[in-house]
């Protein structure tokens, strides 16, 4: 077999390489053992004689505080001093036993004495010590200083000679390995040639064929030179060409039928569609796209409303799904105006490395009909109901001022809870006719530029009123440096004012409700209501801003309309408006309006 055809022809190049490696381990056995410990034990004997020299010297300097007024830290720095000497000692005369630098050892350590003893007497008799004392101390102290100097000179000899003994092993074991290298090179190069002129013609013949193959050439077959592993090679890749035929005639047929599927889908399509590559031009559209080209729109490519969200869309890779009939775009079609709302959804495909958008433009027009007569019935209803609701709040309030005669106290609970609903009705009427104005864009916005700060400070100042009410604290948070933004200050209040009193709402009494505005992203202010209350559930939060929707199982009061009017007069603003929360942490409403 092959393995065993490889096995014994790589086997004198192995057993080669076993021989240099184990000699390779030997040397750097020698070099890491004794070698190594002996260089250590040199450089750490040496620093050790450098610190005893140091150590001495000190000593020395400490009788210079003798004749001064601190005797205490003189004899505190003799002591210290020679307390390393003498440790460092006991170590060189562990490491020296019974070697000839014992001696040394021994030498310095009677030399040692008698100059720590001479200190001592010297410190005792601090500055009255005689000249000759002096002269006898250092004659003891330089006697130290010759003991250490022949044990340096003894130690570097031995250092040299350790260094000699490892320049030769390695000079040894460097000719060993050359000549071993030198055989293991010829020798592999005698075995790839044999093993070569075995090995190449079938494969060869297997590499020409897989390139055949490659190049679409299926019916390409791969001769059978042996019965080893490489004639199972051969015939296995034979097998696999003869599945990729069959496979080949199977997928075109799929793709084929797929192709057709696909082009009927397109074609049955009532919604107009188009297929854009990422460099943005249109590769597909159906017959409705086709007809929707034709316009004066579509003449230099994607209508403004459409190339933008489109060219976000191809650099992003995120899909734009709008769902509010504020991102419907109108065209002439015929004799009438159609709206669609697009869709743009980013497309990729790994096997085809095709990458661009889908552009679906869904006609919308039958349901904008029905949201704008929806929203002139609520505008016109509640414009009719307003008028008699009027007179009969102020038929109430008249009897409540007792005009018409006094009035009992059950009369005058049942008027005043009449009196209560009928204001809570105004408003809400109220609230549908400007969520109704605005929808409409029949309500303009008076813009002005105005200081963040400036916006939020009488905001601030009337929001404390109900919250401190409630037993609440009201913190507000203002980056330093923020632009100005150009708003309609009063439609903008309506919107701080809603979301703080929700918050005061839903926040317990000892609660904290911050108020907060930062430049982020840049070119917009983000501004932000917090509470503590208990949350929105998460099933909740996609509803918040619809009109009369209310979390299932509240029972604050409210009419589910704020919410909507704010959304309403954000996007006005050119903004964007959304919540964030999670049962038992509080709720976060955040809005961006654009700076400038």
């Amino acid at each position: 077999m092959l393995r065993t055809r490889l096995f014994f022809g790589l086997l004198p190049l192995l057993l080669v390489v076993i021989a240099t490696g184990a000699y390779a381990i030997h040397v750097c056995h020698e070099l890491a053992g004794p070698l190594e410990r002996e260089l250590v034990a040199a450089n750490r004997e040496a620093l050790g004689l450098r610190d005893m020299r140091s150590a001495a010297t000190l000593m020395s300097n400490a009788l210079a505080f003798a004749g001064t007024s601190d005797p205490i830290g003189a004899r505190r720095l003799l002591d210290e001093r020679r307390s390393a000497f003498t440790k460092e000692l006991m170590s060189q005369s562990a490491s020296s036993a019974g070697l000839p630098r014992g001696r040394l050892v021994d030498a310095l350590d009677s030399a040692f004495q008698d100059y720590s003893e001479r200190c001592d007497r010297m410190l005792a008799a601090g500055g009255a010590a005689s000249l000759e004392d002096f002269r006898a101390n250092q004659d003891a102290l330089y006697k130290v200083f010759e003991i250490l100097d022949r044990m340096t000179e003894h130690d570097y000899a031995a250092s040299k000679e350790t260094q000699a003994r490892a320049e030769h092993l390695a000079s040894t074991a460097v000719g060993v390995l050359s000549a071993t290298i030198g055989a293991g090179v010829a020798l592999a190069v005698i075995l790839a040639w044999i093993l070569a002129a075995s090995l190449l013609k079938p494969i060869k013949a297997l590499t020409a064929s897989a390139t055949a193959l490659g190049d679409g050439q299926l019916d390409t077959n791969v001769p059978e030179f042996s019965r080893d592993e490489l004639g199972s090679l051969a015939r296995s890749f034979n097998t696999m060409a003869g599945k990729l035929r069959a496979y080949r005639e199977a997928t075109l047929a799929r793709v084929l039928r797929t192709q057709r599927t696909m082009e009927a889908t397109l074609t049955s399509a009532p919604d107009p569609l188009f297929l854009v590559s990422k460099e943005g031009s249109v590769e597909v559209r159906n017959p409705a796209a086709e007809e929707l080209s034709r316009l004066k729109e579509f003449s230099g490519g994607f209508p403004p409303e459409i190339a933008g969200h489109l060219s976000a869309v191809l650099s992003t890779e995120e899909h734009y799904v709008p769902q509010d009939y504020g991102r419907v775009v109108t065209f002439h079609v015929g004799r009438e105006d159609r709206h669609y709302l697009p869709r743009i959804l980013s497309i990729g495909d790994k096997l085809t490395e095709f990458k661009g958008a889908a552009v679906i433009l869904q006609d919308v027009t039958k349901f904008r009909l029905l949201d704008d007569a929806k929203t002139n019935l609520v505008g016109t209803v509640s414009h009719e109901l307003k008028t008699p609701l009027t007179g009969l709040r102020m038929a109430v309030y008249l009897l409540l001022e007792k005009t018409l005669g006094p009035l009992s106290g059950p009369q005058r609970e049942m008027l005043e809870s009449a009196r209560d609903d009928a204001d809570r009705l105004l408003r809400i009427l109220d609230s549908l006719l400007d969520l109704t104005r605005l929808e409409a864009g029949a309500s303009t916005l008076e813009r002005s530029p105005v200081a963040v700060g400036a916006l939020l400070g009488p905001i601030a100042d009337e929001a404390r009123v109900f919250i401190s009410a409630a037993g609440q604290q009201l913190v507000v948070k203002v980056d330093p440096g923020l632009a100005d933004v150009n708003v309609d200050s009063n439609r903008l209040r309506h919107v701080f004012i809603n979301l703080l009193s929700n918050a005061s709402k839903y926040s317990p009494p000892s609660g904290t409700i911050t108020l907060s505005a930062e430049a982020n992203p840049p070119g917009f202010v983000r501004f932000a209501v917090r509470d503590q209350g208990e949350g929105v559930p998460p099933e909740a939060l996609p509803h918040l801003f619809d009109r009369f929707y209310r979390v299932p199982g509240q029972a604050k009061p409210g009419a589910g309309i704020g919410l909507a009017i704010a959304r309403e007069i954000v996007v006005a603003h050119g903004g964007s408006i959304g919540c964030s929360s999670s049962p038992g942490a509080g709720t976060e409403f955040h809005f961006l309006i654009p700076t400038g």
